[in-house]
């Protein structure tokens, strides 16, 4: 939901926003695959309080049932009206109904993360691109509240598909743009489709880039288990992912450790060595070994 002037660490509950009313969505959405962010033109965000017409939008980034639909609002406490179970699931009929809501018919959209009070990086490296991909004409650009993995920054969402970039550049995310009205996927800074967990995104890349398949929604992840590890080992998982022609694929996946240690954020000198999803094999599966 659009939301102009400042943002603070929990945006929902720290902006120009009622924060009753951030609360009340915060509490809706929990529970239900729904995540409620703010979004606001880029520029300068003069502290002009509530606007009289907020521009909403809601998504669903599942292979096969990707959409957007859109809305204007001039009362945002209607947003309570939806049901967040449903849109979780994938049904937009609720928003429709609630918000007099129409599929989305414009430019994809690149949501920029620009928010500096929860980290520092999202500021000075995100309102830069934001600024520089909206004066280069492209419609669909919005910065937006925090979007995770800040110690990527700049990071960018883009819909309908939901693919994340990060260290995006401008150049970048115009060719992920063009490429989505295509129905194609860009793969480099790609960090994966929302849709999936941490391992199911790193699984559905790898699969990508080893059989070169570029088609947005030409796959799916059907499958993913932790292994019972008894070494005291690191995580591990098996990722199933599945082409939309009837193929499938076993992915390991392990969760290593960045390395060299880092400072995570912008905003601080601690180092650390921040978890990451390692691939460790690819192997096509025979259909008969699907049920094992």
């Amino acid at each position: 939901m659009e939301q102009p002037g400042p943002w603070g660490a929990k945006a929902l509950t720290s902006s120009h926003l009622d924060p009753a009313l951030g609360r009340a969505l915060e509490a809706a959405a929990k529970g239900t695959g729904v995540r409620v962010a703010l979004i606001r033109r880029p520029g300068r965000h003069a502290d002009c309080g509530r606007p009289a017409v907020r521009q909403v939008y809601a998504a669903h980034t599942m292979p096969g049932n990707a959409w957007v639909h859109a809305a204007t609002t001039d009362d945002p406490s209607q947003l309570l009206g939806l049901d967040f179970t449903a849109l979780g699931m994938g049904d937009h009929h609720t928003f429709d109904a609630t918000m007099q809501g129409r599929p989305h018919t414009g430019a994809p959209l690149a949501l920029v993360c620009t928010n500096g009070k929860r980290d520092r990086c999202c500021a000075l490296l995100g309102r830069p691109l934001a600024t520089e991909l909206a004066a280069s004409g492209l419609g669909g650009i919005w910065e937006v509240t925090h979007l995770g993995g800040h110690r990527f920054s700049p990071t960018v969402l883009v819909l309908p598909h939901g693919y994340a970039y990060g260290r995006a550049e401008a150049h970048t995310i115009k060719d992920v743009l063009h490429g989505v009205q295509e129905g194609r996927i860009v793969l480099e800074g790609c960090r994966g489709r929302s849709a999936w967990e941490r391992p199911g995104q790193a699984a559905e890349l790898a699969v990508r880039t080893a059989v070169g398949e570029y088609a947005a929604d030409a796959l799916s992840v059907v499958r993913t288990e932790i292994a019972v590890r008894t070494d005291g080992a690191a995580p591990r998982w098996e990722v199933i992912v599945a082409h939309a022609d009837g193929r499938h694929w076993r992915v390991i996946v392990a969760q290593g450790a960045s390395l060299p240690p880092r400072a995570e954020s912008c905003g601080t000198s601690i180092l650390g060595a921040p978890a990451r999803m390692d691939v460790v094999a690819v192997r096509e599966l025979r259909p008969a070994s699907l049920a094992s």
